[in-house]
Order: structure tokens, then sequence, then C-alpha cells
């Protein structure tokens, strides 16, 4: 098993070594089909997330309408269920399409990963509009298949709460995307799999943990975005002004939430910075 070892200002590691990182732009892509196929995986795999999680959503408050005769206030999944589905089709899709595309589903993990050169510019811009049509394209399976409920109970659209600020909401977004994406990092890390194989890590396990938690936390504040994708795609199919009002947090919050978990996973807990400034000084 490596252990890292640290020697005056050199950082290194008996068995270890990391990948190259990605080209900033590679046009090379453009013409392998494994980049095609990994950009329709997103697509699929953002239009099943949000199918699934937002029908949950609009079934939980039509079960528990009082203003419906024979409903139960008291029934439904309740934000246990939602969080569960949340979670439970992350865990579910990245495990699909980990192979594939690396199993994003979310703006947001693409944006930290980007950050960090896991992935071209090219790959993350084309897995960004991927995702927003595929979540643009689940709401819209779901409208057409419960136009009435839908549009009663919100099309699962991320709100503001009543109550809360604007910097609560951001902060919520902010803290909840950084979970996620810390996460992402800590479960695919290379690293960690090279260092510690005697210990199997089922990331996408984590990863759909990571989501269900922050769900149980930020529904009652957010409705819980932490993916631009997921809020974007439910507001355009719901179309309504209050759904418009507050997007740009769920823009705003998880790229800041992600980018923060980038930096501090890659320059402090991999020593990202330490070991620049030791491949400098041996050019020097």
């Amino acid at each position: 098993m490596g252990k890292d070892v640290e020697v005056g200002n050199e950082y290194s590691l008996k068995d270890y070594q990391d990948p190259p990182p990605a080209p900033f732009i590679d046009p090379e892509e453009l013409g392998q089909w494994s980049f095609y196929r990994a950009i329709i995986a997103e697509f699929v795999a953002t239009l099943l997330f949000l199918y699934v999680t937002v029908l949950t959503v609009i079934g939980y408050k039509s079960q528990t309408d009082p203003h419906v005769t024979g409903t139960d206030a008291c029934g439904g999944v309740g934000i246990l269920g939602i969080a569960w589905a949340f979670g439970g089709m992350i865990f579910i899709l990245v495990y699909c399409t980990a192979g594939i595309s690396g199993g994003h589903i979310n703006p947001a993990v693409t944006f930290g990963l980007f950050l960090a050169r896991k992935v071209s510019l090219v790959r993350a811009i084309m897995y960004m509009v991927a995702q927003c049509l595929g979540a643009i394209c689940g709401c819209g399976l779901v409208k057409a298949f419960q136009k009435a409920y839908y549009v009663r109970y919100g099309g699962g659209a991320n709100e503001l709460a009543d109550g809360y600020s604007k910097g609560t909401g951001l902060g919520a977004e902010i803290i909840g995307t950084f979970v996620l994406v810390y996460t992402v990092f800590s479960a695919t890390d290379p690293k960690r799999n090279a260092r510690d194989s005697h210990v199997p890590v089922l990331a996408p396990l984590p990863i759909g943990f990571a989501v269900f938690m922050v769900h149980l936390a930020t529904i009652p504040v957010t409705g819980t975005g932490i993916n631009p994708a997921r809020s974007f795609g439910a507001a355009v199919i719901y179309g309504k002004d209050k759904a418009w009002d507050d997007q740009w947090i769920f823009w705003v919050g998880p790229f800041i939430g992600a980018a923060i978990a980038a930096i501090y996973h890659q320059f402090i807990l991999r020593a990202g910075a330490l070991k620049a400034l030791g491949s400098q000084r041996s050019n020097a």
C-alpha cells in the first residue's frame, strides 16, 4: 500500500502517479464516437433523473393536498421519500453511466471536474448542454403524462421558501453542492483506489448518499437544487414567473460550491499547490 511521503518541499508517492490533466481544448474528441456516446448517456441519464424525481415530488403533493377530498396530510412519501428518490436515482444512474461518460448528470459536477482538469472545455460544455436538454425533456414527459397535477403542484420547480432570504438560499445551495462535489472527488480519486485497493469503494453509493443527505437538509429552504440542469429544466417546462424569480440562485450557488470543492480537494487535500511548487523548483 503506497503512502504519501514528504521530503522538505518535495512530495512523492511510492507507487502512484497522477494521470496527466485533460487538455484544455481537445479537438480530437470531436472525431471520436466515444465522445458522442458519452453525451447521449448524459442526456438520457438526466432525462430519467428528472422524470422519476419530479414525478415523486408531484405525487407527494397530490397525496397530501388539504384542498382535495380523500387526501391525507400525513400520507405520501414525505420529505424523506423525496430525498431517497433523488439520492437513489443518482446512485442508479451514476452506476449505469460511470463507465461511459463518468456519470456527471449535473453541470455543477462537470464544472468542478473541468476546474480540476479532469475533462476538457469542449466535453464540459457539451455535457452541460446535454444535461440541460435532458432535464427539459424529462420534465416534459412528466407534464405530458400528468398535465393537471403538474401545473397545480408547481412542476417540481425549485423556489426559495417563504421566510428565507436570498442570501440564505444561496448559502444553502453553495454548501449543499460543496458536499456533493467533494464526495464525487473523494469517491472517484484514483490515488485513493491505488493506495487503498484493499478497501472496495463503490463510488456511486457515497455520491447517492450525499445527494440524499443534502436534500434532507435543504428541501425546506430551496427545494434543493444543487444541480442547475434540474432547476432549469423544471422552470422551462413549468413556465411560471415564480419559478424564474430566483433561478440565478440555482446556478450561481452550485457553481460556487463546485469550485470551492475542486480547490479544496485538489490543492489542499491532494497538495496540488505543493506538488506544483516542487515541480517549478526542479525545473529551475
